[in-house]
């Protein structure tokens, strides 16, 4: 049997997305009980309008994971400005997913480590992120982390 440390043995490549990636990202944000409701066709117009703004945006990384020439994991960081902590920025890590076949391999930590380490290169003081209520394996994978839940969040949907 693969042990978890040797299944990532050839370790992942992390990159910014490409425009070729958009399928294999929009199916890992679909491929959950709340990515199913709300997400579309790969092919919508809205996604690749978007990547293509976060791709002009020096603030925004869209990013993924690639093994073996594969896709596997993606997750995007915005760089926020703040005032607070002296004018610090922070980065806000979102819409983290490892695709089905490469779960529970390590890979999603894998992948916060390098957002952290990113973080750091470019002089944020914080990470953050948000998780929905009812991922509570999520809740204990960040705990597990370093992460803690801190801040009560809000949304409030326009749509």
């Amino acid at each position: 049997m693969v042990g978890q440390d040797d299944a990532m043995d050839n370790n992942p490549v992390f990159r910014p997305a490409r425009i070729e990636d958009l399928p294999a990202i929009v199916a890992m944000l679909a491929d959950d009980p709340l990515g199913a409701a709300r997400e579309g066709d790969p092919g919508d117009k809205r996604y690749l309008a978007a990547f293509e703004r976060i791709d002009a945006d020096p603030y925004d990384e869209l990013i993924v994971a690639e093994h073996e020439g594969e896709v596997v994991g993606t997750m995007q960081l915005t760089y926020l400005a703040g005032l607070s902590r002296l004018g610090a920025e922070r980065c806000q890590i979102e819409a983290v997913r490892v695709g089905a076949a490469m779960r529970g391999q390590g890979l999603g930590r894998r992948m916060i480590a390098w957002a952290i380490d990113r973080a750091r290169e470019r002089g944020c003081a914080m990470v953050q992120l948000t998780s929905d209520k009812t991922r509570t394996d999520a809740h204990r994978f960040y705990h597990s982390l370093g992460f803690t839940a801190s801040h009560e969040g809000y949304k409030l949907s326009l749509s």
